[in-house]
């Protein structure tokens, strides 16, 4: 039996930082290569672009897929492990997850079961670049398990996002006469000052949207007056994007330039019996899939608190729970299909 605690610090191990995850493909390519020779099936290498690809295993003809993502976030940092956690960059988000996965898909076939596949894909941690790809390529699955740190609980609902650039111009002088200027960055922090102040909208699941004004730049010098300023913002959208758009142009005005620049809708999941349940904050690969991999389900081990930190880190027991978890789900799906 595949042991999940080595499985997951031998993946930790392997540097695969977004758009560098091509040696992390092929680790799990002779992994599943290795399952696919044990359990008859199929893997395959999926391209995305250059050398980035997509790993998708199945048995059988797909009803249900597994699938979570093998890239992470910077910096790297190796694994390490105690008597309760193991412990590195994307141990949590989500190598991990990928090595439940693998080991739920070990224990269904040796029991005989059929008709699933594991898909592993690139770049979610940027711009779901690899289930972009996967959508254009759909398999028949009619049931998709995304995996990401829940805490084991099965996800109702997560936010969606909606990330603008404003941009500001003026025209530069030197600071001792400002009068002959213009200065961009008065005018993005006039026009950030009205963003501030838009009314975001509540959901009785999700709750309130947040907004969050993550990088400003911009100017030449201290003793210039500056002649273009740049912020970049994140919503997270709890319903219809509508209203933060128009408020959004409303706030700005002609103060500067108003740049949408990503929106991922908010997602609402089915219920399934018998799993305990949360909502979520963050975004997910799932409505990139835009359904053409099956119905989305959203569970993993971990915790998100920890994801893209210094103290990143997945509970051994939660480690070995979700890999019953996973079977139960595909076992209940599979007999619903």
């Amino acid at each position: 039996m595949t042991d999940i605690f080595h499985l997951t610090r031998r993946l930790v191990d392997i540097e695969s930082v977004t758009n560098h995850e091509s040696s992390a493909g092929d680790f799990l390519y002779e992994t599943l290569s290795a399952l696919t020779a044990r359990f008859p099936g199929q893997v395959e290498r999926c391209p995305v672009k250059a050398d980035r690809f997509n790993v998708f295993a199945h048995w059988g003809d797909p009803v249900v897929t597994l699938s979570t993502h093998m890239d992470t976030v910077p910096p790297f940092f190796p694994s390490s492990e105690d008597d309760e956690f193991i412990w590195g960059r994307g141990s949590a988000d989500a190598k991990g997850i990928i090595a439940s996965m693998i080991g739920a898909a070990e224990g269904l076939l040796e029991t005989g079961v059929r008709n699933f596949g594991l898909l592993f894909v690139v770049g979610e941690e940027r711009n779901s670049a690899g289930a972009y790809a996967a959508a254009r390529d759909p398999r028949g699955s009619r049931f998709l398990i995304n995996g990401e740190p829940t805490e084991n609980k099965l996800v109702l609902a997560s936010k969606g996002i909606l990330r603008y650039e404003i941009e500001a111009r003026g025209k530069l002088a030197h600071s001792a006469y400002p009068e002959l200027g213009e200065s961009a960055i008065n005018k993005l922090l006039d026009a950030l000052q009205a963003i501030r102040g838009i009314s975001l909208p509540d959901d009785a699941l999700l709750g309130s949207s947040t907004l969050n004004i993550g990088v400003i730049s911009g100017g030449r010098a201290p003793n210039v007056v500056p002649d273009a300023a740049l912020a970049e913002i994140t919503v997270r959208l709890v319903g219809d994007p509508t209203p933060i758009r128009n408020a959004m142009i409303q706030a700005v005005g002609d103060r500067a330039e108003v740049r949408e620049v990503l929106c991922i809708p908010a997602v609402r999941f089915e219920r399934l019996d018998g799993f305990k349940t949360s909502v979520v904050a963050y975004t997910t690969d799932v409505p990139a899939f835009d359904n053409r991999w099956g119905k989305p389900f959203l569970l993993g081990p971990g915790n998100i608190h920890l994801a893209h930190t210094s103290e990143e880190r997945v509970p051994k027991k939660e480690l070995l729970a979700s890999r019953g978890i996973y079977q139960q789900m595909v076992k209940k799906l599979l007999a619903v299909a």
